[in-house]
């Protein structure tokens, strides 16, 4: 299993805002091949930041069956306006 990681800048008010636009875009990640789950919480000390942990049977199915899909683009629309500035994606493999 592969887990991506990200950390989520969200534009100072913007929260209540990206968290219905995420609840209203999550089938379009859920439609993907090899998608295990999906978890973002939001920042206890930072209340404009959330960890984003999305679980992957491997990298491709993120970084070709999801991002190279036609659901990547409205997936996109829906949801990278909210980001300042537009996070770096990390992947991880199995815990040591």
């Amino acid at each position: 299993m592969i887990l991506e990681a990200a950390i989520l800048n969200i534009k100072a008010g913007q929260g209540k805002a990206f968290e219905a636009a995420l609840r209203e875009a999550l089938p379009l990640i859920e439609a993907t091949l090899g998608f295990r789950g999906l978890e973002i919480r939001p920042c206890v000390e930072k209340p404009n930041q959330y960890l984003l942990l999305v679980r992957w049977d491997k990298l491709e199915d993120h970084t070709i069956r999801f991002r190279e899909s036609d659901r990547y683009p409205k997936w996109r629309a829906a949801l990278h306006h909210f980001y300042d500035p537009i996070p770096t994606v990390l992947h991880y493999a199995e815990p040591v």
